[in-house]
């Protein structure tokens, strides 16, 4: 066992080193990340108020909220979190699928614009640090280059807003045939060289076709937050086909041991949002602990 210099020590300090070195090499510390809870996880039916308290009940430090362009409405969200105690961190921009950046249509990406630009409002109002957009989707009608090209256009346009409200701007990989490796996922980021593009990494999205563990370390630095949720490929011998469906954390095909120590090997101190299916308090108490086992490294 590799020895411990003890000269000028105090008891106390002689104590702690000797508890150091009997506790066990495999432990693994606890990642320094705040847990937050995606806001469409709580149940609906329930009073806006009564939601965050729950949420903080249930042991989660933050929450994750969708855009809210109402004014009125939005007001009630940012009301709601200060009476919880519960930090609205993220804003989950809502109109870049229905009305994505890269669109040909320059009406689709006016509906598109408009919703960030809520979104990041939304954010300032909320005390909120980041809004999540997913920039680009790829199909029949907009190749993937057009995709890079028309995205990358209409966000350097919102790069002055984010910066005017102190908002970055989190690009999340999602299944839209955009983004599809780590590498071309840094190199998008890197095009702006802004501080306010950064990257929103969902450790979940990727294990189609890579491992989030390697996004991770390839990403490094340019996260700015974590989506939390876990998926599984298995045999029903039932249905006599292969099943691909997302699971309860730490039941799916993510090696989350793996992801721990990516987190760690890249110094991530962020918060991470749990984005699983909603339930009630059972449910989110259950999710929360699991959700602590994963920080444990366990």
């Amino acid at each position: 066992m590799k020895r411990l210099p003890v000269e000028g020590l105090t008891r106390r300090g002689f104590v702690a080193l000797a508890a150091l070195a009997a506790a066990p090499a495999s432990h693994a510390a606890r990642l320094p990340i705040r847990k937050a809870v995606w806001f469409g996880m709580l149940p609906n039916d329930m009073p806006l108020d009564d939601r965050f308290k729950l949420a903080k009940d249930c042991g989660f430090e933050a929450i994750e909220c969708p855009t809210q362009p109402d004014a009125e409405k939005a007001e009630a969200f940012r009301k709601a979190a200060q009476a919880s105690g519960l930090k609205i961190h993220s804003v989950m921009n809502q109109a870049h699928w229905e009305f994505p950046l890269s669109s040909s249509k320059p009406e689709v990406v006016e509906r598109s614009m408009q919703g960030m630009v809520a979104s990041l409002e939304n954010a300032e109002r909320w005390g909120a640090d980041t809004v999540l957009l997913v920039p680009a989707v790829v199909n029949p009608d907009t190749s993937y280059a057009q995709a890079w090209e028309r995205s990358q256009a209409q966000i350097r346009k919102l790069i002055p807003i984010a910066e005017k409200r102190k908002v970055i701007i989190g690009i999340e990989e999602v299944w839209n045939k955009f983004l599809l490796s780590p590498l071309e996922m840094a190199r998008y980021v890197d095009d702006f060289q802004s501080p306010w593009i950064r990257a929103y990494f969902d450790v979940g999205n990727v294990v189609l076709y890579g491992y989030p563990q390697d996004w991770i370390r390839t990403l490094g630095k340019r996260i700015v937050k974590l989506h939390i949720k876990d998926f599984s490929f298995k045999r029903d011998s039932g249905l006599k086909k292969n099943v691909a469906d997302w699971v309860p954390l730490r039941e799916g095909e993510i090696n989350w041991k793996e992801v721990h120590r990516a987190l760690a090997d890249v110094g991530y101190t962020g918060t991470a949002t749990l984005e699983i299916s909603g339930g009630g308090e059972a449910h989110l108490r259950e999710a929360n602990k699991r959700f602590d086992l994963i920080l444990n490294g366990e």
